[in-house]
């Protein structure tokens, strides 16, 4: 007997410039605030299929992981698969097995969880019959991961899962607006090398250390996301002028800024990524994310990529292959799987 398939994925990302300004209430205190970002081909896949026995699973092909049960409320406190059990409780899914995978890897700060949220909430909205406005999708997607992580959640991570392509999140007291860049993707692709560390980060608690000294009063935070906040302006001018020696020194000083937020924002064998990658030609180079680990990029002229790639894999980092990706969250509907359970 065959069934309906629901295949969805998303794109995750290369954020530029303005992470974390990103949190509520922070960009409230910067008036301009933006992030800007690009969507890259390493995307969170979600596949769901019905079950006969009107029962839930929720299987990561990435971890090895399968719960089940009869009720989301089984599942809420499993670590492993809340993500995905709150998102079937607030659609009230049942009878159904969640499948997910994600193309990188653990931990990199490039907004896996994010994108895989995006993913999971658009295909679990089509097996429901629901069609979602963008705003609403991403207002679920961004409120279910705060309960998650047990603290306030950015709001750039879900524009480039839903979107795709090159963009500036820009930050206002009436409300979040992107705004695609105009950016041929290959001209950015060419100058840029994204490589995982080999360490895993928790955003979680870096972007919240941050966020409660900034609203404590710390000078010194307030003083950095002020200069982050006037990297990002200069940062969104040379991309839309093409001025890519500007924005390698643009990405250079944004992460000088980003290394005083904390201590725990770059690492010893960060630091040595780094500089090798800056002696074999970048222009600039900073962690993705909260930093701590995960993964970083570099940004150089095309001709210095390969030394780049080179010095920046003898250093002890996996180098990633990707392409920017125009394309934001597809979701497909086939009729062809077994029904399970």
């Amino acid at each position: 007997m065959s069934s309906v398939l629901i295949e969805a994925s998303a794109p995750t990302r290369i954020d530029l410039a303005g992470g974390t300004l990103d949190i509520w209430p922070l960009y409230l205190f910067h008036e301009g605030a933006q992030t800007l970002n690009a969507a890259i081909s390493l995307r969170a896949r979600c596949f769901i299929s019905p079950r006969a026995d009107g029962r839930i699973a929720i299987v990561s092909e990435d971890s090895g992981v399968r719960a089940e049960a009869a009720d989301w409320s089984e599942l809420l406190e499993n670590h492993d698969v809340r993500l995905v059990a709150r998102i079937l409780h607030y659609f009230r899914a049942r009878g159904l097995e969640v499948r997910t995978r994600s193309e990188s890897p653990v931990g990199a700060g490039i907004a896996g969880s994010s994108a895989l949220n995006i993913a999971v909430c658009g295909a679990v909205a089509r097996w429901c019959g629901r069609t979602l406005a963008d705003d609403l999708l991403l207002q679920i997607a961004q409120n279910v991961e705060a309960q998650v992580i047990d603290v306030p959640t950015g709001v750039q991570d879900y524009r480039p899962a839903l979107y795709g392509g090159v963009n500036a999140v820009e930050l206002n007291v009436d409300g979040v607006r992107r705004v695609a860049l105009d950016v041929t993707p290959s001209e950015l692709q060419e100058r840029l090398v994204l490589a995982y560390t080999n360490a895993s980060r928790n955003s979680g608690i870096n972007n919240w250390e941050v966020t409660k000294r900034h609203i404590d009063g710390d000078r010194d935070v307030r003083d950095s996301f002020a200069r982050i906040r006037d990297i990002a302006v200069a940062m969104r001018d040379a991309l839309e002028r093409r001025d890519w020696t500007a924005v390698g020194r643009h990405v250079a000083d944004e992460w000088d800024n980003r290394k005083r937020l904390a201590p725990g924002v770059t690492t010893p064998a960060i630091d040595a990524m780094l500089d090798a990658a800056s002696r074999a030609g970048a222009a600039g180079g900073k962690v993705c994310g909260a930093g701590g680990g995960g993964c970083l990029f570099c940004i150089g002229e095309p001709r210095n990529v390969p030394a780049i790639r080179r010095a920046l894999h003898d250093s002890g980092a996996r180098v990633l292959d990707f392409r920017i990706e125009p394309e934001g969250l597809t979701i497909e509907a086939r009729v062809d799987a077994p029904i399970a359970g």
